[in-house]
Parts: C-alpha cells; structure tokens; sequence
C-alpha cells in the first residue's frame, strides 16, 4: 500500500514538471528534449534536477525591481546612455545592425569620444587599478564575480580602505557564491570597518525560498571598475591572482583587461549602480557622471545583460555580429557551449569566406564543458572554422574582434551559463587602433596553442565522441 502511494506520487511529481516543460515558452526545443531525457531515465534525480535548477527566473518581484531601477536611470540620466542616432552617425553601415541591436538589449547607445589602452597583463592591470584607486577624490566603485584573499584581493581590498580612509566614497560588490570565502573572511569586516560600503549579489541568507523560487546558481559574474567617474576597467579578469589557488592546477589564469576613459564610463557606472540598488534596495542620487569626452576617441557601448533581461539578448547579439563579419573572426573564450543561434551564425560565417578563428583552453576547469565543447568541432572544422587550444593554462580572456574593425570584451563566455543565467557586462567598440591591440593579443595566444585538425577529429575513439555528445545534450539543462 505504502509503495503504490509513494509510486502515485512519484509519477505526480514527474507529471507536474512534465506539464510545467511543455508550457513554458522560453525553452528550446533541445532543452526541453534533455529535460525530458533526464526525467524519462532518471526520474527521482531528474525531478530533483529541475526542482533545483530547472527554471531561469529570479521571481516578479526581482523583474520588478530590475524594471523599477533602470526606469529611475533613464528618467535621470537618458543623455549619458547615448541616442538612437548614435548608431547611424558614429559606426560604419556594416556593423550598425549589430550596434543597435546592442542597444535594444538594456539602452545603452554608442557614444564618441572614448580612448582605451589594453594592459600587458595581470601584473600592470592590478598596477593600475590600485594606482587609480590611490588617486581617487571622490568615488571608487569596484564589482567582481570571484574575490580571492591573495595578493590580487589583498591589495585591491587594501587600496579601497586607504581611499575611504582619506573620505573617498568606496563601494563594493561581491558574488554571494564567487566571493563566499572572502565575505565570511576577515578582510571583508576589515574593509566595513575602514568605512568601505559593501553589497552581496545574491547572497545565501534564505537558501530555502531561493530554492522554491528560483535557482540558487543564478549569479551575478560581472568584472566592473569605476574611479571617480573618468576612468572605467573591463575585461575578463576576477580579483583574483592569476596562479587561482582554489583551482592551481589548471593555472594560470590568462585574462584581458582595457582601462577606458571618456563617456562609456558614465555607462559602467549606471550599470554598477543598477547592481548595487538591487542588491542593497538603495537609491544612488548623486552619481559622478562626469567623463570627459576626447576629440579623437571612439564610439563605444556598455552591455549589461542578464536573467531579467529578455530571454535569447546575448546569443543574439553574438549572432549580429558574426553575421556582420566580412572578413574575419577571431574569438577566445573558456567555456563554449554555444546554443544553435550562435553555432549557425559561426558556421555560416565560414561557409561565406569569412575566416573564422577560435581559440579555447586545452585544458579546462570543467571536465563537463570541456567534452561538450569538442562535441561541436567536427562541423566547425567541416565548415572551415580554424580551431587553437591553448595549451600555457587556462586561457580566461573572453573577446572577439571582427574585420580588424569591431571588438567586444567583458565578461561573457559563450556558454549557455553566461546567455542565461548570469549577469554579465560587455562593451562594444568600433576602433581600428585598439582592436588592432586586441587581435594582436589574440594572435600572441596561438604560438601557446595547438591547432586541431578535422582529421584527428574524424579518428577520436567512439567512446570520445559518445561522451562528447552525450555532455553537449544534457547541457541546455544546466
């Protein structure tokens, strides 16, 4: 009696998620296939799964909130997001589908007048950064996904508590998960003690209603810098050391940073005041939107993109661009599990002749988006796409530079992770000087790279290849 009603209930529990599958309308048909795979052959872990991880909603009231903030900004600071005629003044005919389509993701237009400078690496971008940071008057705004106690976290944690002390406003934002070391650790209660404002993103104080109502791995993984309104940081690179202590043996981390000043600050720092208002619930009325425009910049747009976003905004956007490349791509990432937007959009770029370069890490954090990964070589190979795994630790920097014309770099990685579940920033720029820099860096990858060729692909065992697919399928799911 007793197993025919937990038997009855059993098959409920699966029937109720079976019917909340096929109801919803932002699942993918492959998503919707691997859910029902994973409840067909594993029904009680199946059920668990999409209990804890199947939806991709922070809930009305966050939408809500998130809709209530960015109507605050555009009522008080429109002009510093940039005008719709932005697009048709400021960037060539080719890319202009792209750049407004980047626009219509959060209203951040183009606007002219930035410069950039791309550090040589970790060692001068945390050089920098602390330099500016001691420079500071009056704001420093700073916001990381992983925040580590080593020296990187140290001495940034450090130079923000020498500003507060001498009457700089300084805040910060920490990733309740990225950061949970640091925030449980003692440098976090000494920064609050030394006067520097703190918010967690998402942070685990009601682990049950987060469970009943949302994902408890919707994160926020932004990288924002913001010093006294002029000077803006972007780029791949957490607060953290390069060597990773908490994952050595994939290390070191190798990341891309560009120090930005002119009016793409202003846009940094009203996306890094829409992530402390929802985290903390307080209004920023006397933001420092001062940036400095230069005669001779360039036309650049922040891109902030997340779970309260609209579904689909960030595949989409890498398709614009793909579609807009008349020559070549080149595109570095850690993790790639593109969705069919993406991957149709590279494949078709090399079948029309544009040169489509992609370099991802040999050896990958994540044993799971490494074997779905090199479940997509086979038709990016077949369709001419030349593919590089780096092989001097793991290659982090996540950027793609188009016709030696348009770069984008942030903090996206093109994985199902980043298109739906984090919030990530991004920016956009149209600058032959600096995406020359940027693809040069690129290009400085592939001397630490080995090329894969589609005839060692064709001879990978079938054990390989069934493991490689098998991740690829379950991976909408997760």
């Amino acid at each position: 009696m007793i197993l025919n009603t937990l038997l009855v209930l059993h098959g409920l529990i699966v029937l109720s998620f079976t019917i909340r599958i096929l109801v919803r309308d932002d699942l993918t048909p492959p998503a919707r296939l691997a859910w029902f795979i994973a409840l067909i052959l594993l029904p009680l872990a199946g059920s668990a799964a999409y209990f804890l991880f199947g939806e991709v909603d922070l809930g009305h009231r966050a939408r809500k909130r998130h809709r209530e903030i960015f109507a605050l900004i555009r009522t008080r600071a429109a002009r510093f997001m940039g005008m719709p005629d932005g697009v048709a003044q400021l960037i060539e005919r080719d890319y202009q589908p792209a750049f407004a389509y980047a626009a219509s993701i959060n209203g951040f237009y183009p606007v002219p007048g930035n410069r950039a400078a791309l550090m040589a690496d970790s060692s001068d971008y945390l050089d920098r950064l602390i330099a500016d940071i001691d420079a500071a008057t009056d704001t420093v705004h700073v916001m990381s996904y992983i925040w580590l106690e080593d020296y990187t976290g140290r001495a940034i944690g450090r130079a923000l508590m020498r500003a507060a002390r001498r009457g700089v406003t300084c805040r910060a934002i920490a990733d309740g998960l990225g950061a949970r070391l640091m925030i449980k650790g003692p440098l976090w209660q000494e920064m609050k003690e030394a006067g520097v404002e703190l918010a967690i993103a998402f942070p685990f104080s009601n682990v049950l209603r987060t469970l009943a109502t949302s994902r408890i791995d919707l994160r926020n993984h932004r990288k924002i810098s913001v010093i006294d309104g002029r000077i803006t940081y972007c780029g791949s690179q957490n607060t953290a050391d390069p060597e990773f202590r908490i994952k050595a043996r994939f290390a070191p981390w190798v990341d891309i940073m560009l120090r930005l000043t002119g009016p793409v600050v202003d846009q940094n720092q009203l996306l890094f005041a829409s992530d402390w208002m929802q985290a903390t619930g307080e209004v920023l009325d006397e933001l420092q939107l001062v940036a400095e425009r230069h005669d001779d910049g360039f036309a650049a747009q922040v891109i902030g993109d997340g779970p309260t976003e609209r579904h689909g905004a960030t595949p989409q956007l890498f398709s614009g661009l793909l579609g807009c490349a008349r020559e070549q791509i080149v595109l570095t990432t850690p993790y790639f599990v593109p969705d069919t937007t993406v991957l149709e959009a590279l494949l078709a770029a090399a079948l029309r002749g544009v040169r489509v370069v992609l370099i991802f890490p040999r050896r990958n954090d994540s044993w799971f988006v490494a074997a779905a990964s090199r479940s997509y070589y086979h038709r990016l190979l077949d369709a001419g796409c030349e593919i590089f795994e780096y092989c001097d630790g793991l290659l982090h920097a996540k950027t793609l530079t188009i016709d030696g014309c348009v770069s984008l770099i942030g903090s996206s990685n093109l994985d199902l992770r980043s298109f739906d579940l984090n919030y990530e920033n991004n920016i956009l720029l149209q600058d032959r000087a600096i995406t020359r820099q940027i693809h040069a860096r690129q290009q400085s990858y592939l001397p630490r790279s080995r090329p894969v060729t589609l005839d060692e692909v064709l001879l990978w065992p079938y054990l390989r290849r069934i493991w490689n697919n098998m991740a690829a399928t379950i991976g909408p799911i997760l």
